[in-house]
């Protein structure tokens, strides 16, 4: 059994409640399908360059009828930076091929509808659904896994979908939205996956990483004692008499 109870969850609603009592999406965008896109553009990058590259698509295809009409070649050199770049140039305009001629130029708020768009899946589903229309969903980026798991809401093994299920049993509905940004950014900004700031977190003592690191400090007491234990046994050798 995962070794948390209710009081514990309290807790963790508590703390990130504290941290982040009015969380934002820091992906940037004006309407719908600017979200959309922006989401598709996120995978395997940062809001950071999703944001850098962003403000020129939209600037220089006004409307989703010119997106639609994109030279591949010319997307490819705007969202060169985000990584995937060919693939996700097909993406972006294909959505808004099928937005245009299927759906009136507006994203659909069926997650079924959603996940048979090019290059969206459930988890970039969940998270427009839950930021644009505060649906409750919970979206299960590499942040939201790590804490997570080391927040022994997970176990180890766990998959994302096993993640989100465990997390809507374990919260309260009318939370999820809001919970799945306070765990992006508390695993963006301090439950980070190098060098977690661990120091002052309020958590450390369910964390299975503050764990780790007491082991890793043990381990490495252990090789500086067996070391001087070491040293000393072969000076004790070089004082005995020949």
């Amino acid at each position: 059994m995962i070794g948390i109870g209710l009081k514990m969850m309290n807790r963790i609603v508590e703390y990130l409640d504290y941290l982040f009592p009015n969380p934002k999406c820091e992906l940037t965008y004006n309407t719908d399908y600017e979200l959309l896109i922006a989401i598709v553009l996120s995978a395997q990058s940062t809001d950071k360059r999703v944001n850098s590259v962003t403000p020129t698509i939209f600037s220089k295809y006004k409307s989703l009828e010119e997106l639609s009409k994109a030279k591949l070649s010319d997307l490819e050199d705007i969202i060169r930076p985000v990584g995937s770049f060919r693939k996700k140039s097909e993406y972006i305009r294909d959505i808004a091929n099928i937005l245009v001629n299927e759906y009136n130029g507006v994203v659909p708020q069926d997650r079924d509808v959603l996940t048979t768009f090019p290059g969206v899946g459930r988890k970039t589903a969940n998270v427009f659904l839950a930021e644009y229309y505060n649906y409750p969903y919970i979206a299960v980026d590499t942040h939201v896994e790590r804490v997570s798991k080391r927040l022994k809401l997970a176990y180890l093994s766990d998959n994302v979908l096993d993640i989100e299920k465990k997390l809507m049993k374990k919260f309260p509905k009318s939370i999820w939205a809001k919970l799945h940004l306070q765990m992006v950014l508390f695993g963006r900004y301090y439950c980070k996956a190098i060098k977690p700031e661990c120091r002052d977190c309020k958590l450390k003592d369910i964390c299975r990483e503050k764990k780790k690191n007491l082991n890793w400090f043990f381990f490495l007491f252990m090789v500086f004692l067996v070391r001087d234990f070491l040293l000393d046994l072969l000076e004790s050798q070089e004082d005995l008499p020949s």
